[in-house]
């Protein structure tokens, strides 16, 4: 159909409303004068200078969070206006308000890469009379004053050594200077490749914006040798990853789920799925799945890049599981392609999307929402407390038993109710969020039936952030094996990032290390590589 575009006053509208507004009752003449407003002023704003895309979707849509009290501005909160779970305190007029962490200027000892120089008073010194009374003696304190400096630098600096040569006047001989220790060997230290590796799958910076920055910094890094080092570093790095694949495998509690991805030239897979069967001809969809696995206390992410569904990716890595060992829990949506493989799991399903399903239909049933998701934010608030309490995985199912369970199963009833006594239509987009809920209860419930089970798929969601932010900026992936790098290094990083630990000096050291690495990668992992350097008596680090 052909859209014909009409300059169109809107005192004309105006006045058509008014003819026949005598025909109307008194709520069909406001409904027509409030579109009439809203169009008017969204035309106003369209034709505004500044306005954008985003600008216009949040002006119609709202902020896009999917918290409560959002949602609800109006719903109840706790004695003193405090919400569950969150640190509050009390602002100048008396009322509570909750603090937000992270904002305040950043502590000096948060510079932990910092470069320390200690600074000795140019006149006084230790023992020394006091200047000021001529009494007391001076002593050092414990706890220096401290100043930060911060400057830039390029990512990848270099250092350019200009060798002394003499030549003989008589024979023509030419000696040359010794370099330095260290220096010559390889033109880039193995840092360089580090760096690099953290910036293209940590930071989501394609290599060509790498290149134009080092350019306009006078150190030169062409694109396709940053691929060269990131693709020489990974055959190094290969026995920590797939120690890490390892010891995923053994986890009590695995996180899986998957997001597309782009590979132009599909060609040889990543080494395990070789053990979950050759790829089907027809398939052409890509995906990178990520599987985040908890055991012995440590958080590991895996991402797998391919046609495999996040479910056969799982079912590789459990390939790998000690026969031994009791089924795992695995969390993820109630999507088939996060189950589909062979293996044994305890499933759970993710509270939280068959929340946010609810939250998408808030504004056109307010008073059923409410009541859901207000239930949900006291489970949560259960949960939360139990973190904060750091209690077992035992004493957190009695807690939620306890606290939780009247309240899941009065929304299970509330559940039944909408459906089985018609108070819903069954097949609006409400009756769909609580059917959704119905047919998934059990393993939506699970954490009131094991110990250890989550609540959502939350972990892996932000594991793969990192995919999306790296697909957003490079779109898609050349090769298979440009792929499989991507995998490796970003399961190597966001590992030691869910530890805590730097992961530009954990790929650096693994490099350092990588003759040692094959004989016993287990000694390689982000918690322990620091003990294992100290036990080796490692000196310091070579010059750049």
């Amino acid at each position: 159909m052909k859209v014909e575009w009409r300059d169109i006053d809107l005192s004309d509208l105006t006045t058509i409303l008014e003819r026949v507004s005598e025909h109307l009752s008194d709520e069909e003449r406001d409904k027509l004068k409030a579109a009439l407003d809203t169009l008017a002023f969204l035309t106003g704003e369209i034709g505004t200078k500044g306005m954008t895309i985003e600008r216009l979707r949040r002006m119609l849509f709202g902020a896009s969070t999917e918290k409560t009290d959002k949602i609800f501005p109006d719903a109840p909160k706790d004695e003193g206006g405090a919400k569950p779970g969150g640190e509050d305190g009390a602002g100048a007029d008396g009322k509570q308000r909750r603090r937000h962490p992270g904002h305040g200027r950043i502590e000096a000892n948060a510079f932990t890469g910092a470069v320390k120089v200690c600074v000795v008073h140019r006149t006084l010194h230790h023992g020394e009379r006091c200047p000021e009374c001529l009494k007391g003696k001076l002593y050092i304190q414990l706890q220096p004053a401290v100043l930060v400096r911060v400057r830039g630098m390029a990512p990848l600096a270099a250092t350019r050594y200009e060798l002394e040569r003499l030549r003989c006047n008589l024979c023509g001989e030419v000696f040359t200077a010794e370099a330095p220790e260290g220096v010559g060997a390889a033109k880039y230290d193995e840092s360089a490749a580090a760096m690099v590796a953290l910036l293209k799958y940590g930071c989501g910076l394609p290599f060509n914006r790498i290149e134009k920055l080092q350019r306009n910094l006078g150190i030169p890094l062409p694109a396709a040798t940053q691929w060269e080092l990131v693709e020489n570093a990974a055959t190094l790095l290969a026995p920590a990853h797939r120690e890490l694949v390892r010891q995923a495998a053994q986890g009590e509690l695995l996180h899986n789920d998957d997001t597309t991805a782009k590979i132009l030239e599909l060609g040889s897979a990543w080494p395990l799925e070789e053990q979950s069967g050759e790829p089907e001809d027809e398939r052409t969809g890509v995906y990178t799945s990520g599987i985040v696995s908890s055991t012995d206390g440590h958080q590991i992410a895996l991402f797998f890049t391919g046609t495999r569904h996040a479910g056969e990716n799982l079912a590789a890595v459990l390939k790998q599981r000690a026969a031994e060992l009791p089924a795992p829990i695995q969390m993820c949506d109630a999507l088939s392609h996060n189950t589909a493989g062979e293996f044994e799991t305890i499933v759970a399903n993710c509270i939280a999307h068959a929340r946010r399903q609810f939250v998408d239909v808030a504004q056109r049933f307010p008073e059923q929402c409410r009541y859901v998701l207000e239930t949900l934010r006291e489970v949560y608030h259960n949960d939360a407390l139990a973190r904060a309490k750091q209690m077992s995985p035992a004493d957190r199912l009695a807690h939620h038993q306890e606290h939780s369970g009247p309240l899941m199963r009065g929304l299970q009833w509330w559940l039944y109710e909408q459906i089985e006594h018609r108070k819903i239509e069954p097949n609006s987009t409400l009756g769909g969020a609580v059917k959704y809920m119905r047919k998934h209860w059990e393993k939506l419930t699970l954490f009131l039936r094991v110990p250890g089970a989550p609540l959502d798929n939350n972990v892996c969601e932000r594991i793969l952030k990192k995919a999306i932010l790296h697909r957003k900026n490079a779109m898609f992936f050349k090769t298979q094996n440009g792929a499989n790098v991507s995998d490796l290094f970003m399961s190597l990083i966001h590992t030691a990032e869910l530890r805590k630990v730097d992961p530009f000096d954990y790929l650096t050291q693994l490099q350092r290390n990588a003759t040692l690495l094959p004989s016993a990668p287990q000694q390689w992992m982000p918690w322990n590589y620091r003990a294992t350097i100290a036990a080796l008596g490692a000196g310091p680090d070579p010059p750049s």
